[in-house]
C-alpha cells in the first residue's frame, strides 16, 4: 500500500485509485453522474471535474482499420492516445494466420462481425489496398477515409505515416 502525508492527513493512494476505478466502471454502464456520486458518497460536480482531468477527446466514435501494417505498433499507440474506440491492425503475417486458423463459417461470421461493428463508428479510418478500400466503401455507409497502401493485391506490410493518420483524427475531432 501506499500513503501520501498532506499535514496532519494519511492518504491511502489505492483507496483512492479504487474509487476513481468504480466512478468511471459505473460511467461506462450508463450511469448519470448523479446517481454514481450518491452511490460514492461525493457531489455530482466532483465527477463531472474528474471526467474533465482525464478527458482526451469528445465526441464522435473513431475506427482504425488495415492491414497489411508494417508500424502496426506505432498506429495502436496512437489509437491509444487518442482513445479511438475501435483499432483493428495487422501485419501481413497475421492477416494470413486470421484466415488459415479458421474454417469457412468462422472467417464469415467473424467478418460480418466485424462489418455490422463498424456501422456504429462516426468515423471509419481504413488504410488497405485500392481494392480493399474500394470494397469498403461500398460495403459500409458512412464517414470513411482511406488510405491507399498500394495496388491490390499487397503481399508485404506497408509502413503507414502516422502524421497522415492523426491529422485524419484531429481534422475529424475538430469538426
Amino acid at each position: 500500500m501506499r500513503f501520501s502525508r498532506i499535514g496532519d492527513k494519511i492518504i491511502n493512494n489505492k483507496r483512492i485509485e479504487r474509487v476513481i476505478n468504480r466512478v468511471l466502471a459505473l460511467r461506462e454502464k450508463g450511469y448519470s453522474q448523479s446517481k454514481v456520486a450518491a452511490e460514492i458518497g461525493v457531489e455530482r460536480s466532483f465527477i463531472s471535474r474528474l471526467e474533465k482531468l482525464g478527458e482526451v477527446r469528445k465526441g464522435k466514435k473513431i475506427a482504425l482499420l488495415g492491414f497489411p501494417i508494417k508500424n502496426k505498433d506505432e498506429l495502436l499507440k496512437l489509437g491509444k492516445d487518442y482513445g479511438l474506440d475501435y483499432v483493428f491492425l495487422m501485419t501481413e503475417e497475421e492477416r494470413w494466420a486470421f484466415i488459415e486458423n479458421k474454417s469457412g463459417l468462422e472467417l464469415f461470421n467473424q467478418i460480418m462481425e466485424i462489418l455490422v461493428k463498424l456501422k456504429e463508428f462516426d468515423l471509419i479510418i481504413f488504410l488497405g489496398s485500392d481494392m480493399r478500400l474500394d470494397l469498403i466503401d461500398k460495403l459500409i455507409e458512412g464517414n470513411i477515409v482511406g488510405i491507399e497502401l498500394g495496388e491490390s493485391p499487397l503481399r508485404e506490410d506497408q509502413y503507414v505515416d502516422p502524421d497522415k493518420v492523426e491529422e485524419i483524427i484531429q481534422t475529424f475531432a475538430q469538426s
